[in-house]
């Protein structure tokens, strides 16, 4: 529902913006499709002032998700989501040129001369791409590839659909009576504060949301591609993609994220600093000025040509390869983001296909404990009982996936009155595994038994004691500073009380003396 110019402009200010101040250098940014999609309905119901005012809200939400290091969250996308990202953005990219090859008045497949033209200038743009770089790299390839397609389509009067054609003749008439607007939105900031926050903080939060991610993914990407030990800040892209769209929403702008499109032919022409990304918004800007009637002569057969080899290299042909190959979880895990990606947006893509990628991990991991029984083996030998033990050999995590598994490990009515829990091959990770300790030791206690635990973390033990208080008689610590293992639970120690992390500077050949049960064993310094 806005004008092609407000587009363009919108490339300008976001490009410019993340490119000085984004995370990466490499990353082209501008107005995409996957945020114009979720603010389509904002813009007809309410019109383009309210669809500004919500690029400009969304832009303050990216910057307070910079200053709060939010994006570092995006290291939690697996791998197979990341894959299913690709390849579901490179159907997406292709399924969009397609439509240029359609009449716009019949919808039906492009004929005669126009047809013609339109494949003929696709098959050369594409094989320019492929081969120019073997002849020059002094200037990149897709950038001599426009010129050459155009200057064909002119010099053999080619009945070519140019960009002026789809956009029409307004977009590309050039002056400075088309540059933007700068003030704020004319929408009731003051008159209806609540009513209008109310009205623009859903779209301005989903398209924040769906921007940083397509975003922070292509960083990432770029991060990959480069392969120049440098890694984005997560934080700093975060800040100059919210920098972008507040400029943005202030020139009555539709904001934008990084494109992994265009990302892609940066990258292999070789432009790989921040000057590349300023460099386009200022040419972009220029051109739509100083250059807009020239620039409407470009044939879109052109660009479709660039954008059906970016397709092809951003699509992941190697989890093709490797589906047979791979968890049978994780090649599904590819398939629904592709698809996901596709038939929804990417933001939806990613949240579901984190989440099912989280599930089958924890469900891998639940099924992963087991233990090996050895009767009376580990009794110890000051001990003076003539009563039998019986020691529990855990393997495997412990953690609230596997909690019930781990319960159902023991035979509390059956064994004898001592036995021991040996941790030394398992690890125990979360509050739920505390808990499980708990309850059975319970219900060992309740049949006047008693459980010995060893080989725990000086972090686990100590959370143990601070979270029964004191420790029931039947619930026996058994701490040895030479061979129990060093590691954190992932529990807020503070809740109960000062548990200091276990330190690494324990030198195997201490003399310290072994706590007693009933105390928590003394730790200083810190990981």
């Amino acid at each position: 529902g806005v004008s092609p110019i407000i587009g363009l402009w919108s490339a300008v200010a976001v490009g410019f913006f993340a490119a000085a101040f984004g995370g990466r250098a490499g990353i082209a940014s501008g107005a995409a499709g996957s945020t114009a999609v979720v603010m389509a309905s904002l813009c007809a119901t309410y019109g383009p002032s309210y669809l500004s005012g919500a690029v400009l809200l969304a832009g303050l939400l990216q910057i307070f998700a910079g200053i709060l290091g939010w994006g570092k969250f995006i290291k939690l996308v697996p791998h197979p989501v990341m894959l299913g990202f690709v390849n579901g953005l490179a159907i997406v990219i292709f399924r969009a040129q397609l439509t240029h090859f359609l009449d716009p008045v019949t919808g039906t497949l492009l004929g005669g001369p126009r047809g013609a033209t339109m494949f003929g200038l696709t098959a050369l743009s594409m094989a320019l791409v492929k081969l120019l770089p073997r002849i020059t790299t002094a200037i990149p390839s897709s950038l001599l590839t426009v010129g050459i397609v155009t200057a064909v389509a002119k010099v053999f009067a080619l009945p070519a659909t140019t960009l002026m054609d789809i956009a029409g003749a307004e977009t590309f008439r050039g002056g400075l009576s088309v540059l933007p607007d700068i003030g704020f939105p004319a929408i009731p900031w003051l008159t209806a504060p609540i009513r209008t926050l109310a009205l623009l903080l859903p779209y301005a939060a989903t398209m924040a949301s769906v921007g940083l991610v397509e975003s922070l993914l292509t960083l990432q990407l770029v991060d990959g591609l480069l392969e120049d030990g440098k890694r984005g800040d997560t934080s700093k892209e975060c800040i100059g993609q919210g920098l972008g769209n507040i400029v943005s929403g202030l020139s009555s702008g539709m904001g934008g994220c990084a494109m992994i499109g265009q990302t892609q032919v940066n990258v292999q022409s070789g432009a790989t600093s921040r000057l590349a990304g300023i460099a386009m918004a200022v040419i972009l800007g220029l051109g739509i000025v100083a250059g807009a009637p020239l620039l409407g002569q470009v044939p879109i057969s052109a660009l479709v040509g660039i954008m059906f080899i970016v397709c092809e290299s951003t699509f992941a042909w190697s989890s093709l390869r490797i589906l047979r190959r791979i968890p049978r979880p994780d090649a599904m895990v590819i398939a629904i983001v592709s698809f996901v990606t596709v038939v929804q947006d990417l933001a939806m893509a990613v949240v579901v296909g984190t989440i099912l990628s989280a599930l089958s991990f924890a469900w891998r991991q639940s099924t992963a404990i087991s233990a090996t029984v050895k009767p009376g083996a580990d009794k110890p030998k000051a001990s003076d009982s003539n009563a039998s033990w019986k020691t529990y050999k855990l393997s495997g995590p412990l953690f609230f996936g596997s909690t019930q598994a781990f319960a159902d490990l023991f035979d509390p009515q059956g064994d004898p009155e001592d036995v021991v829990i040996d941790f030394a091959d398992s690890r125990v990770s979360d509050h739920s595994a505390l808990e499980a300790i708990n309850s059975l030791a319970e219900r060992y206690g309740t049949l006047g038994k008693r459980v010995h635990l060893r080989h725990l973390s000086s972090d686990c033990a100590g959370l143990l004691v601070r979270l029964n208080g004191i420790l029931p008689p039947y619930e026996i610590i058994e701490s040895d500073v030479e061979t129990d293992p060093v590691y954190e639970v992932a529990e807020d120690s503070s809740l109960y009380a000062a548990v200091e992390p276990p330190r690494l500077s324990e030198s195997p050949a201490s003399k310290e003396p072994k706590p007693k049960v009933d105390e928590q064993p003394e730790r200083s310094g810190s990981d």
